[in-house]
């Protein structure tokens, strides 16, 4: 009977529950329209139920309608209930309470287009400072909601202007969402030309402050956050020499020697790569260079995180094979891609630093040690190459060596059409796989530095990858084109290296690059612009393979195609004002190949280019008075005395 006599707009649990949900709809918007507080109080009290009770979930156009008659004002004014001295605590509570679940649910539900909009994103100062005295399930669904806003670019503009940040700065260690909610904003924001430069106010202003905030922490979630963003945001927003590069560095080389969680390892990780790329200059000092220490017993920094990084590689390919096409196999990639590039930059470093004449700062690590590493840099690279075989086997192959035209045919399964020679389905390309890029740029680093015949005959086994990759690089998302470029150099020098790069088509694959590097340079009047000196630098490492090739002892005379260097060659323009040295020191290169062509080629071969021969010895006037023309001293001496050689094996070609 208890039963019979409840309220038939109660529901057993106590919620409101509405026979007429049209009715319902119109009463809700009418309070909330109206002019009076308490009216608007009782119509949002009535949306949350509503909303809570998920009953307009599935109907985007009342939605729309209920948000518009939401008053912003009136929703800022309940934020700001706390601070109303007037108002009970527990009123005032139950006021920002209701205010922040209403917001929080409307920012799930409503489109992108309307959480763009100044009513929403203008709510994003009133709930940061609703933060201050907010409980803790409150403040998530808090930074919840200016996390959803700040995910676009009008909300990271409002979150960029924001006023006073310490509301979100001093909880940020309790809360990850903070950091997230500021590396949205910092990514989001410096999409736009006219935000770059607050961005980039904006970051130097907030990281030092969570570096104080975290300075009795691991800070390994802040480690995390700044190596996500940095990749992500334009160059222009950050600053070329920050204040804070110094202690984020010294905060990463405090945490390494702690036995980092694999969490810790993979942020730390992350953020070194991220930093190298970003401050080439200053970074390699900051995070390889250590002060010699009177602790004996104590390893370098460097020595620690390095093996760190290569005991990680090493463990992880045996199973990486199995993970292609698992959830996490993509932060996995992401994770070894940044230790190769930490890898290779060290490299550099550690070259530089032995190299006396360079006046680079003389690198500390005890030999025993450096000696050691040097060992595990060249096991875990022999490791990477197999993996590489078996990734590319795997996924295009189907075997070592195999010339493309080998592996054409198709079947269909299934799960799809695949090459009968593969026996792995992959979601991703493996020409798009970060790792791949990352691995083969620091072997070609390596083997180049490191004198290891054993691991340039290695590299001479993916000969056939390393061409596929070159020719359709132009094509995919990663560019292949320089690193196998730099490895081919010192593969070439290897027993197998020149037959296995004539057997894939080689000289045909990166010649069609030569050629098309020469005539845009040749067209290109900007010759200052970063893309024409990045095509003049590959281009002058494809003059340094073609060349070895054409040296090479099993090179008794050039084929017939190869000569196809010398046309192109002396079609070349010179360029009508002094260029960057580089492009002069690219079209020197040209005319060294073509001479060395010309050189070893039959007697009757070389009458068939007198006329060539001609034009290469005019080339190389005009670009003399160009070489004069340059500013360094060292490049002037050097690229005339290439200039003269090459006049005069045009003399004597003519003789």
């Amino acid at each position: 009977m208890a039963e019979q006599n409840r309220d038939p707009g109660v529901a057993p649990d106590g919620a409101p529950t509405f026979a007429d949900p049209s009715s319902t709809f119109e009463k809700m918007q009418s309070l909330l329209k109206a002019k009076d507080d308490t009216s608007r109080f009782v119509g949002l009290a009535l949306l949350k139920s509503v909303l809570d009770n998920g009953q307009l979930v599935q109907d985007p156009a009342r939605i729309n309608v209920l948000w518009e008659a939401l008053s912003p004002k009136f929703l800022d004014r309940l934020l700001r209930a706390q601070e109303n001295e007037k108002l009970r605590t527990a009123e005032a509570k139950d006021m920002v309470d209701l205010a922040v679940s209403v917001l929080h649910t409307f920012t799930v539900l409503l489109p992108g287009n309307s959480l763009a909009e100044k009513r929403s994103v203008g709510r994003i100062s009133p709930l940061v400072k609703a933060l201050v005295q907010s409980p803790p399930e409150i403040t998530k669904l808090i930074l919840q909601t200016i996390l959803t806003l700040v995910s676009h670019p009008e909300g990271a503009s409002e979150m960029l202007h924001h006023d006073d940040f310490s509301p979100l700065t001093e909880i940020a260690t309790q809360y990850p969402l903070v950091l997230d909610i500021f590396g949205y904003t910092w990514m989001n924001a410096s999409t736009s030309s006219a935000e770059v430069a607050t961005v980039r106010e904006n970051i130097d202003k907030i990281i030092p402050v969570l570096l104080i905030e975290f300075r009795q922490t691991d800070a390994v979630t802040l480690i995390e956050c700044i190596g996500t963003f940095i990749p992500k945001v334009v160059p222009e927003a950050m600053s070329p020499n920050p204040d804070w590069l110094v202690p984020i560095f010294s905060t990463l080389r405090k945490l390494v020697p702690r036995k980092p969680t694999a969490a810790g390892r993979a942020a730390c990780s992350k953020l070194a790569a991220a930093l190298l790329q970003i401050y080439p200059v200053q970074s390699p000092v900051l995070l390889f260079k250590d002060e010699i220490s009177a602790n004996s017993d104590s390893k370098p920094f460097s020595y620690l995180f390095i093996n760190l990084l290569l005991i990680d590689l090493r463990s992880s390919f045996p199973s990486l094979l199995a993970q292609l096409n698992s959830d996490g196999y993509t932060s996995t990639s992401q994770r070894l891609a940044s230790a190769f590039d930490i890898l290779s930059s060290f490299i550099g470093f550690l070259v530089r630093s032995l190299d006396e004449e360079a006046g680079f700062q003389p690198f500390s690590m005890p030999p025993d040690l450096l000696l050691k590493l040097r060992k595990d840099i060249a096991e875990t690279m022999s490791l990477t190459i197999e993996y590489l075989r078996d990734r590319w086997d795997a996924s295009i192959a189907g075997a070592s060596g195999l010339h493309p035209s080998a592996r054409n045919g198709t079947a269909a399964t299934s799960e799809g059409t695949r090459l009968t020679l593969t026996w792995e389905s992959m979601k991703d390309d493996v020409t798009a796989d970060p790792l791949i890029l990352a691995g083969i740029r620091a072997l070609a680093i390596w083997i180049r530095e490191d004198e290891n015949e054993n691991l340039r005959s290695e590299s001479a086994g993916l000969m056939d990858m390393f061409m596929e990759l070159y020719r359709t690089s132009s094509q995919g998302t990663l560019d292949f084109r320089y690193p196998v470029l730099l490895a081919l150099e010192v593969i070439l020098a290897s027993e197998d290296g020149t037959d296995g790069f004539l057997g894939q088509d080689g000289w045909q694959i990166i010649f069609e690059d030569l050629r098309s590097i020469l005539k845009n340079i040749s067209e290109n009047n900007s010759l200052n612009k970063s893309a024409s000196l990045a095509q003049a630098a590959r281009g002058l490492e494809i003059v340094r393979v073609l060349i070895a090739v054409v040296d090479h002892q099993s090179t008794s005379l050039p084929h017939e195609d190869w000569m196809e260097v010398i046309k192109v060659t002396a079609s070349v323009n010179p360029p009508s004002s002094t260029p960057p040295s580089l492009v002069l020191e690219l079209q020197i290169g040209a005319l060294q190949l073509s001479a060395a062509l010309l050189s070893k080629a039959a007697g009757g071969v070389q009458k068939r280019f007198v006329t060539s021969i001609s034009s290469l010895s005019g080339l190389a006037n005009q670009l003399m008075p160009l070489v004069k023309s340059l500013d360094n001293e060292t490049d002037i001496v050097e690229f005339s005395g290439l200039l003269e050689d090459v006049s005069l094996e045009m003399e004597d070609l003519r003789i």
